[in-house]
């Protein structure tokens, strides 16, 4: 990555799906396009709102907002159930858009991803240039339209890309920084949420220029570390580089065993060993994964492989004991076996992941 001086400060994209889960099932089912529509669990129960399209946010429904409170304040309001695996296909052919133009991406959750284009030299080596681009790569591809940010940091930048929503860009150069900053509700600064503008507003600060009158020491004092971090970020600076994630395209653990072994039971302890070992690497990789395979070797030093995809990823370990247990079934047993191994595979970022189903049931 081109490092930033003085002279030519870090170029920083911020790009934002709008209303992506309630885009995409208007983009599949034309007769939801215009109409108020939410996207989450059982309005009579106790699901929450995973997206509002833009026509029910005028009622002032949110996401993560219950279920119910949105019927309540728009009764006219369609509701869905998500479509996860969609959802996440959709995100994919976005990311890889996304590595077309640089290498340094960093996913936020499905919808939204910091990029670095610092000294990039296509489209005239313009943030902005390549930033449109990028908003007209996804509309072509996916029918979708984003919004994005661009700014010389990731604070700024990600507020940009909420400026002129939706489908629309805002620049933030570092000749208005300041200026920009000054008038920012502290709401809106990145790290700074509902508890920590309440204790801000017992302080007396409630916009930019009310953070950068005090001193260091004294955020330092309230908030610890973050107080440092507060300090900073009303005075323009954000040091923090965009996290590319390497690309995995498997995670798995085996074992030879010092004696052929032959008696199932003794096999299966085996296999589910391997495939705590072998999850427990993914969650450090912070990855999940689609496929599982088991592997054999014989006494004889022949191999087969098993493997089995599932559309939703594994959440745990136990959860791949039931396709482990089948897919040991339809492995032949003329030897002996002297190794096993269970590996993952079809990985992606767990950052991607979606909130847990329990949440729209």
């Amino acid at each position: 990555m081109t490092a930033s001086t003085p002279l030519s400060p870090r170029k920083i994209i911020h790009i934002d799906m709008d209303a992506f889960y309630a885009s995409v099932e208007q983009r599949d089912f034309p007769e939801l396009r215009g109409l108020p529509l939410v996207v989450g669990g059982d309005p009579s129960g106790r699901g929450v709102v995973a997206a509002a399209s833009y026509e029910v946010r005028k009622f002032g429904v949110r996401s993560a907002m219950s279920c119910y409170e949105a019927r309540k304040r728009c009764p006219e309001a369609i509701f869905v159930r998500p479509r996860f695996e969609v959802y996440q296909a959709v995100s994919r052919d976005i990311r890889q858009l996304m590595h077309r133009l640089t290498p340094h991406v960093e996913p936020l959750s499905l919808d939204e991803a910091y990029l670095d284009v610092t000294g990039l030299s296509v489209h005239k080596g313009s943030a902005t240039l390549m930033a449109n681009w990028l908003r007209a790569q996804i509309l072509a591809h996916t029918g979708l339209t984003a919004s994005a940010g661009v700014s010389f940091n990731k604070m700024l930048a990600k507020i940009a890309s909420d400026i002129n929503k939706p489908n629309g860009i805002a620049v933030i150069p570092p000749a208005d920084a300041d200026a920009f900053i000054s008038t920012l509700p502290i709401e809106r600064f990145h790290g700074i949420g509902k508890a920590t503008a309440k204790r801000l507003h017992a302080m007396g600060v409630r916009t930019g220029t009310d953070l950068r009158r005090l001193p260091a020491a004294a955020l330092v004092q309230e908030f610890g570390k973050r107080g440092q971090f507060y300090h900073d970020i009303a005075h323009g600076r954000d040091e923090r580089t965009i996290k590319s994630q390497r690309t995995h395209k498997s995670v798995g653990s085996e074992t030879t065993f010092r004696d052929n072994l032959d008696d199932d039971a003794e096999l299966k302890v085996q296999i589910y060993a391997q495939n705590e070992d072998a999850f427990y690497q993914m969650q450090k990789k912070q990855l999940v994964a689609h496929t599982i395979t088991l592997k054999v070797k014989y006494a004889d030093f022949t191999q087969v492989t098993r493997s089995h995809t599932l559309s939703t990823a594994f959440d745990s370990a136990e959860s791949a004991h039931y396709w482990l247990d089948k897919l040991f079934l339809d492995i032949p047993r003329h030897l002996p076996i002297r190794l096993v191994g269970v590996t993952f595979s079809s990985l992606v970022p767990a950052a991607l992941l979606l909130p847990q189903l329990k949440l729209f049931e």
